[in-house]
């Protein structure tokens, strides 16, 4: 009994699952309809989007599979013990400096900081290093912070990093005390 309620529970996720998965084709057969039509119409807006959705893609399948690679080494090579003691329950505050200096070496942001954040969350870091880590991923880019300080100026910059700094660091705490005393625990992946 207890275990045909579990195949139940299991059909309806794939069904779910499936369902899912046509609506977001249809969906994006539709961009291709509307962008083949504003083709064929000259329509600018729709000729701009496709052009953007290009620009998107080739970013995609040029930065994300060398990244995936990299992260899927990291979660390899990188050892447990180092992690829990850089990042994690024992580690001193030094590990905020450590998190924002991963996070500058980050390229791919966001995109490549999530699958590292999880994989550092696997490997025992605290919540805290974790948020600091994806918020300073898009903060403290070096190539952004680079090209902001060639445009801008270095004192601009030097003044943007320094005082975004400790904001990162008493959110990321805040988030994980309330984190602790709520038990929250990120879900496994599926399979």
């Amino acid at each position: 009994m207890e275990k045909d309620m579990k195949n139940k529970g299991m059909e309806k996720k794939k069904m779910e699952k499936k369902r899912k998965a046509k609506r977001d084709y249809l969906i994006f057969l539709g961009f291709l309809a509307i962008s083949l039509i504003s083709k064929i119409s000259s329509f600018d807006l729709g000729i701009r989007m496709w052009d953007n959705f290009l620009i998107f893609a080739k970013d995609m399948v040029l930065i994300l599979p060398p990244s995936f690679a990299l992260i899927g080494l990291f979660d390899a090579w990188a050892k447990r013990e180092s992690i829990e003691k850089h990042f994690g329950k024992t580690s001193s505050p030094l590990r905020f400096v450590w998190s924002v200096l991963l996070a500058m070496t980050t390229v791919g942001g966001t995109f490549v900081a999530f699958p590292l954040a999880n994989a550092l969350y696997h490997k025992g870091a605290k919540y805290s290093s974790i948020m600091t880590y994806v918020t300073a991923s898009s903060l403290f880019m070096i190539p952004m912070s680079i090209m902001e300080a060639s445009m801008l100026g270095i004192k601009f910059t030097a003044i943007r990093l320094l005082a975004s700094l400790p904001f990162i660091i008493i959110i990321s705490l805040l988030l994980e005390k309330h984190l602790e005393s709520t038990n929250y625990v990120l879900p496994l992946m599926e399979k």
